[in-house]
């Protein structure tokens, strides 16, 4: 019985996590807006316990920062996020380098699948799933490694530079970057290590100017579904045409 019963629970806490990593994800907390727990708990349908505990594990995780007023979304920064952006670049370039010796023909064949599933993708295909998507594919790169901790620390950072990578593809689109993709794995089939790496670079690589404009473009998107949501129901009614 006491078995089942901490299932349950493990169960339970990690719905709760997992929600609430996709709601700072996707920035429904604000920027350096309070978070409180008994209202997460109420919405949830759950006690402030499994809360509690998903709260302190995505300030250890990145998503949220303790301060004087409780715990708060992160700020989106440039510094930050070009941080971020150079660690994923070290630990892709790292995982290339690994498959290079690594990566079997099953999976390299798997690979271009994958891409060529991708690129079959409609043009109206949503940004989110292109995204995923996109991720899809250097996830395999970094399975070709064979290294569960590089694998673990790209999906780590995969998750916290999301949000921008949204903004960002809205902006540069889906052509250039499934032929950026096309480009490492045929240098990577055909062994070329310094080819890939190049290319890779080129792909991965965030100028200063380009995160600027992410981030103030992805800070306008947030406080705007944040109006949207708290607008009321009589309101969206009336500005909403008839259907």
């Amino acid at each position: 019985m006491k078995s089942n019963i901490s299932n349950i629970r493990r169960e339970r806490g990690s719905g709760v996590l997992n929600t609430l990593r996709d709601m700072a994800i996707s920035y429904q907390f604000r920027p350096g807006e309070r978070i409180s727990e008994i209202e997460l708990a109420e919405r949830l349908g759950v006690s402030r316990t499994p809360v509690r505990e998903a709260l302190a594990r995505l300030v250890t995780d990145g998503f949220l920062v303790q301060s004087s007023r409780g715990v708060m979304r992160r700020s989106l920064e440039v510094k930050e996020t070009m941080d971020l952006y150079e660690a994923r670049q070290s630990v892709e370039r790292e995982c290339l380098r690994l498959a290079h010796d690594r990566a079997s023909e099953a999976q390299l064949d798997e690979a271009l699948n994958y891409l060529e599933h991708s690129q079959r993708m409609a043009a109206d295909t949503p940004i989110k799933r292109l995204v995923e998507l996109d991720e899809g594919f250097h996830l395999r790169i970094a399975a070709m490694a064979d290294n569960a901790e590089l694998l673990r620390i790209l999906s780590s950072l995969n998750e916290r530079i999301r949000f921008i990578r949204w903004i960002d593809m809205e902006s540069i689109g889906r052509d250039s970057t499934q032929q950026e993709h096309m480009d490492i794995l045929s240098a990577l089939r055909s062994r070329d290590r310094a080819a890939s790496i190049d290319h890779l670079d080129a792909h991965i690589g965030m100028r200063r100017d380009q995160i600027v404009d992410a981030i103030t473009k992805g800070l306008a998107r947030i406080y705007l579904q944040s109006e949207q949501a708290t607008e009321s129901p009589d309101r969206r009614d009336r500005a909403s045409p008839a259907r």
